[in-house]
């Protein structure tokens, strides 16, 4: 019978904290689509503070936070979106921006560290005025920090360099932001140094930070007054959503000094991991809380039969290739909870650990 369990799936998985319980079941309401509910305000203006921008706005989701700004920005229909080809906004959001919003994706390949070449960014601008045949340019977008390649961080500098040449073509740069508490923290830079360049930046409030639900989108006024039209027309639109915010304006104030632990305790996972005869990790690639690890080839195990394994001795990873795993790592894991998740996977490249499985 397992006792414990140690949930490595996601950092969405965290559990509302005492604190945030009682802020929800206390919060101020009022009805937010007539702009009256005071949590909610209190929220958005401090995320546009703490980002840097003029204003913010509260939506359910992440996916529903790039949809409305790449929707914002993409105003007509069959306008192009340059994005990494490992980008969550091509990869994981059900093709939205071109379901809903006719807005066409030009990928460019996505490096080993989650940029994209400045040059080929610039070579898939298309010109206006000299192309009959595709789609008009008006949007590039970044992933800070970048999950797909295991929560790398895009630098300052380059997300500059990205704002000179969105602004040179007359483009706009949203950065999609979901763990961009996570990059400032692990580069060492204000976020709101960090996202200086883009003109909107989606934030999710349900991952590293901790909340129960939603992230916000900031950028300019008038971004965020079209911003929350498109919320409605989409359904994002809530009433008392208050009781939601309160719990995200403790995670800011609660959680996100912790995110150097989740870090520290990554890099512990990872080290242990790279110890263990038939895994393989990446030391160089776990810059924040999200690693990949693999399972050696001629090992006799499969990423997916190591996963039910773990699962069994209550330890929740998710398989992501034949040979691939991802863990990522929360405030609510403990470093006992690290050395139990190391101690259970050297145990199942053990005969009688795995017979012990079935």
């Amino acid at each position: 019978m397992v006792t414990r369990t140690v949930d490595l799936r996601s950092d969405t998985v965290t559990k509302p904290t005492e604190a945030m319980r009682t802020a929800m079941a206390n919060a101020e309401v009022d009805d937010d689509i007539l702009g009256n509910d005071p949590t909610a305000y209190r929220l958005e203006v401090e995320m546009a503070r703490i980002m840097g921008k003029e204003a913010a706005i509260f939506v359910p989701s992440g996916t529903m936070g790039n949809l409305v700004s790449v929707l914002v920005h993409c105003e007509v229909r069959g306008s192009e979106v340059i994005l990494g080809d490992k980008s969550h906004i091509h990869l994981y959001e059900n093709g939205g921006i071109s379901i809903i919003g006719g807005v066409h994706s030009r990928t460019v390949k996505n490096n080993p560290d989650g940029t994209m070449d400045i040059a080929l960014i610039e070579a898939a601008i298309r010109d206006p005025e000299e192309d009959l045949y595709h789609p008009t340019t008006r949007l590039i977008c970044l992933e800070n920090s970048h999950a797909t390649v295991g929560g790398r961080c895009i630098s300052v500098e380059y997300t500059d360099k990205v704002g000179e040449l969105a602004r040179k073509h007359g483009l706009k740069l949203h950065i999609d932001g979901a763990r961009i508490f996570n990059a400032g923290t692990a580069l060492g830079v204000p976020i709101d140094r960090l996202v200086q360049a883009a003109d909107s930046v989606s934030v999710c409030l349900s991952k590293g930070v901790g909340a129960p639900v939603g992230s916000v989108i900031v950028g300019s006024k008038s971004f965020i007054a079209k911003a929350k039209r498109l919320r409605k027309t989409i359904g994002g639109g809530m009433r008392q959503v208050g009781v939601l915010c309160a719990a995200a304006l403790v995670a800011l104030q609660e959680n996100v000094p912790k995110l150097e632990g989740d870090h520290r305790k990554a890099k512990l996972l990872a080290d242990g991991l790279a110890h263990i005869k038939g895994i393989e990790v990446d030391m160089d690639s776990v810059a924040t809380n999200i690693i990949y690890f693999n399972v050696s080839e001629g090992s006799n195990m499969t990423a997916g039969k190591l996963c039910q394994l773990l699962e069994k001795h209550g330890i929740l990873v998710r398989p992501m290739y034949s040979s691939s795993i991802r863990a990522v790592l929360h405030h609510q894991i403990s470093e006992s909870d690290v050395q139990y998740t190391l101690s259970c996977i050297q145990q199942a490249f053990q005969p009688q650990f795995a017979d012990n499985g079935k």
